[in-house]
């Protein structure tokens, strides 16, 4: 989008590394670029380059995540507490259609809840949860790394029942529980007796395909190729010195719409919504998982 307007784009990869991060930022503020946009590595961390550019006149922009601690122009990211409500909602209505109501226990695997993302992930699926007394929830942190997922599984699975599973992550966690289930001879495809219900955020390719074998049950979509696209409108805006202001963005046909532009301590916020991926929707071409 950004070149399609005639932009120069000057793209970097950190790999990873905080301080390569930081160092390739204030490369290209002394190279004198309009316009910064990053996905912090460290959210605090980056508030030294996030500074710079600040004291340089230049806007900084994050996708994906926020910086912490710092302001900058605007963070794009998905609405990751909807994300949440979405998959306590699918797991909620399994439950409801299994017993007659909103009974059975869930296990609940985790990103790091050190970050945001996964405190929101946590936080949008305990809401919807702890509305039904009868529904036992075990919670263990899984830190974004699939073999400590695959361990949590296992622990629990060998020692109790559960009903659904809800991770914070498909793209670490999906296939390697699935493979875990199978291991553990817990394994049911979806309408089948003994089927373990599973649901997760991000919607990857690979848990896509496992929502259509029978595996996987429901995935919150990120947008992520709405990302860059909505970070160039509102690049062009700034530019152009249009005010913005907070309320609901919406866009006709956009599986991000509704939107919702917040102020907050570190700058504007566009959360753009998460989509609600089962069976009936699963070859949407929108889905980034598709694509």
């Amino acid at each position: 989008p950004a070149e399609a307007k005639g932009w120069k784009v000057l793209s970097v990869t950190s790999g990873g590394d905080a301080q390569k991060q930081i160092n390739d930022i204030n490369d290209f503020i002394t190279q004198g670029v309009d316009a910064i946009v990053a996905v912090p590595d460290d959210s605090a961390g980056v508030c030294v380059a996030v500074q710079a550019a600040n004291e340089a006149g230049i806007p900084f922009y994050t996708i994906d995540r926020s910086a912490v601690g710092c302001q900058v122009e605007m963070t794009v990211l998905a609405d990751n507490h909807l994300g949440g409500n979405q998959s306590g909602n699918a797991v909620v209505a399994h439950l409801t259609k299994k017993y007659g109501e909103p009974k059975g226990t869930v296990l609940h695997v985790t990103g790091n809840l050190a970050q945001n993302v996964a405190q929101l992930r946590k936080g949008g699926f305990d809401e919807i949860i702890n509305q039904h007394p009868n529904i036992e929830q075990i919670t263990k942190e899984g830190s974004w790394k699939a073999d400590k997922g695959v361990q949590i599984v296992r622990d629990v699975l060998s020692v109790q029942d559960v009903d659904a599973i809800y991770m914070h992550s498909d793209c670490v966690y999906s296939e390697s529980t699935v493979q875990t289930l199978k291991e553990l001879d817990q394994y049911a495809p979806r309408g089948e007796e003994g089927h373990i219900f599973i649901a997760a955020i991000d919607g990857c390719s690979g848990n896509l395909a496992l929502i259509r074998e029978g595996s996987t049950d429901q995935a919150s979509g990120q947008p992520i190729p709405d990302f860059g696209s909505m970070v160039v409108v509102y690049i062009e805006k700034k530019l152009n010195g249009e005010a913005i202001e907070e309320g609901t963005v919406v866009q006709e046909g956009a599986l991000w719409s509704p939107a919702q532009l917040k102020m907050t301590d570190v700058g504007f916020q566009l959360f753009l919504s998460t989509t609600d991926i089962s069976i009936d929707n699963i070859d949407n071409p929108g889905l980034w998982g598709n694509q």
